[in-house]
């Protein structure tokens, strides 16, 4: 399947006709025809035909001869010419057919016949499939490590570890990421250690958020990784904000953001796309819909047909994924990048997958869901069996190397564990620090309140938290 992305539209100069017009040139079109005539360096309206507000600002209706069809009549208007009809016509709710995915290998690991996909190296592609394993079994001790007791919580990326490594491995160390809570396997790629992830799940000392956060809400300023927020989708308008300061600084590099269906039914998700859209920002918003926002189904949160056509109404271009296939997922995040950046615009990526752990620690999936229907996507689309037959079929990948890899990261994995475990909490004072340079009164007033309370009652609080 040729890798094709829905196309939206391009740029303008529309800021300096609006800054000619509030000079006193009275209408937009009389600030356009005094910028055509005086500096034609600023505007080409009418010389470029890919621009977004080609032929926009005129007032009036096209001029129609005495023999002209009035049919013929189109209208200037914001965003182009719209032409008219006698018709009453109302827009499909939805198209006749469903917006295909792209997908490079079948369900059983092999390529697809004419497949259109970017190249792997052997170095790339091991490594890809080396941390989808080491984040599956970091998963499962987690996990299980917060079932004993260790953990207060805990969120697991069971079967969607392809979105996660290969969208990672599209992207440059560079590109600025604002995750969701599921996205470890970015931060893994990029050089996280196993230790820093049991540090930030135990909330000890050693932890980046000096344990202020609740686990799994990784961050690392060093790998360009924002700390995770729990509130949903409010890391989209901040994708956007960072991309738009990486393009009037001339970087090389793009905002990626990834969030859930569940987020595309706040209204972050909405303001997000069309601030993207308008300021023409190099972000990549990556929905991994996995069927599921926490209960409620896709089907209780739209009638759209998913998120991608979402993106063409916001004038966005889009492609929709098999988000369970790795060389497809790193295929179409690395064209998106390249376009993203050389062209400036945002783009929407919809991965279509699916949760097979729970939504959380908190979470039993199997009150809304069939234990039958998660065991076969486990099964029949589970994206490491997948790409691991690709590997092996093309040479690089071994039953012995499997099996050496694994008992290493569980290994290394308990380790980490047994270290963060025991490793001395932060200081009580790193409740009310490196938010003021001076702590107010009643900061101040809150810290020593806190103090007095565990002082009196000893018995109700940690002792293992330095005072």
């Amino acid at each position: 399947m040729a890798l094709r992305l829905r196309s939206s539209t391009s740029k303008s100069n529309f800021l300096n006709i609006l800054r000619y017009n509030n000079l006193g040139f009275g209408t937009a079109s009389h600030a356009a025809r005094h910028l055509r005539t005086h500096d034609p360096t600023l505007l080409r309206v009418s010389q470029n035909p890919i621009s977004r507000f080609c032929n926009t600002m005129a007032e009036k209706l096209s001029s129609v001869g005495e023999n002209e069809d009035a049919n013929a009549q189109v209208m200037d208007f914001p965003g182009g010419k719209v032409a008219f009809t006698p018709e009453i016509q109302f827009i499909s709710e939805s198209s006749k057919e469903r917006v295909p995915c792209y997908r490079v290998l079948d369900d059983n690991g092999q390529l697809i016949t004419n497949s259109h996909f970017v190249q792997v190296s052997e170095e790339v592609a091991v490594k890809m499939y080396s941390d989808m394993v080491t984040l599956q079994i970091m998963d499962n001790i987690f996990y299980e490590a917060q079932r004993q007791g260790r953990l207060s919580f805990y969120a697991t990326t069971i079967g969607e570890e392809a979105i996660n490594i290969a969208s990672a491995a599209a992207l440059s160390p560079q590109d600025v990421i604002f995750p969701q809570y599921r996205e470890p396997g970015v931060l893994l790629w990029r050089g996280f250690t196993l230790q820093e992830f049991a540090n930030q799940c135990f909330g000890n000392k050693s932890d980046n958020g000096k344990g202020r956060q609740m686990p799994v809400h990784y961050g690392s300023n060093k790998l360009n990784y924002f700390t995770v927020s729990a509130t949903i989708a409010t890391q989209l308008p901040n994708a956007v904000g960072a991309a738009y300061s990486l393009k009037m600084d001339k970087k090389d590099a793009c905002a990626v953001t990834y969030f859930g269906d569940g987020g595309s039914s706040e209204g972050d998700f909405h303001a997000a796309l069309n601030f993207a859209a308008v300021m023409e920002a190099p972000v990549l918003f990556i929905c991994r819909n996995n069927g599921w926002a926490i209960s409620t189904p896709t089907s209780d949160q739209f009638r759209s047909d998913g998120l991608v056509v979402k993106g063409r109404a916001y004038g966005i271009r889009s492609i929709r994924v098999d988000g369970n296939d790795a060389l497809a997922m790193y295929s179409a995040v690395h064209t998106a990048r390249e376009m993203a950046i050389s062209e400036e615009r945002p783009i929407l990526i919809e991965a279509l997958t699916y949760r097979v752990g729970h939504h959380s620690t908190s979470d039993d999936s199997t009150r809304y869901r069939s234990a039958d229907e998660i065991e076969w996507w486990n099964k029949a689309r589970n994206p490491l069996s997948r790409f691991r037959t690709w590997i092996e079929s093309s040479g690089w990948w071994s039953d012995e190397e499997e099996s050496d890899l694994r008992s290493r990261v569980k290994k290394e994995m308990l380790e980490a564990l047994r270290v963060a475990e025991k490793t001395e909490k932060p200081n009580l004072e790193n409740m009310f620090s490196d938010v003021y340079d001076v702590p107010p009164l009643n900061l101040r007033e809150q810290e020593r309140q806190v103090r007095q309370t565990i002082k009196s009652h000893p018995q109700d609080y940690p002792s293992d938290v330095p005072l």
